[in-house]
């Protein structure tokens, strides 16, 4: 028996993530890169990627790294988003991709998990378009919720 992907994994237990025919470039526990690409069924009216696309993007973005970091906690702890922001920055059009990248050291919050505590931690993301400008960047707080 394979071991599913990251990918795999978030679109099985996700059915919002799978929606938008999401690519999984890189998931480990240091970066997840997702891309979303060009689909005229999610565009806004101006003809690129709908904001509420961007937002699944980059929020299924930092659930991969999650995910990478800590599914060998999911026995004892549940991921979930605490809290989220996005600016939009610049217009996006065509394909964007989102790269995230968590905010404290893995070991850090294991301990803390550990401790019996309920650690919360920030995900960083960034969303670009193909030339590589920066159209929107996102802060996403998880907490792993010790399970009772």
């Amino acid at each position: 028996m394979t071991t599913p992907s990251i990918g795999q994994l978030l679109a099985s237990t996700v059915p919002m993530a799978r929606t938008l025919n999401l690519e999984y470039l890189e998931t480990t526990p240091e970066r997840a890169v997702l891309r979303l690409p060009d689909q005229p069924d999610y565009h806004n009216h101006v003809g690129g990627p709908h904001a509420g696309a961007m937002f699944t993007l980059g929020e299924s973005a930092s659930g991969c790294i999650v995910l990478a970091a800590f599914g060998d906690q999911l026995s004892r702890a549940v991921p979930l988003a605490v809290s989220a922001e996005i600016a939009y920055r610049k217009l996006a059009m065509g394909e964007v991709t989102a790269t995230a990248t968590l905010g404290r050291p893995i070991a850090e919050i294991i301990a803390e998990l550990d401790a019996g505590q309920r650690p919360e931690f920030p995900v960083a993301v960034e969303i670009t378009r193909a030339d590589g400008a920066v159209t929107g960047e996102m802060s996403v707080l998880w907490t792993l919720r010790p399970n009772s």
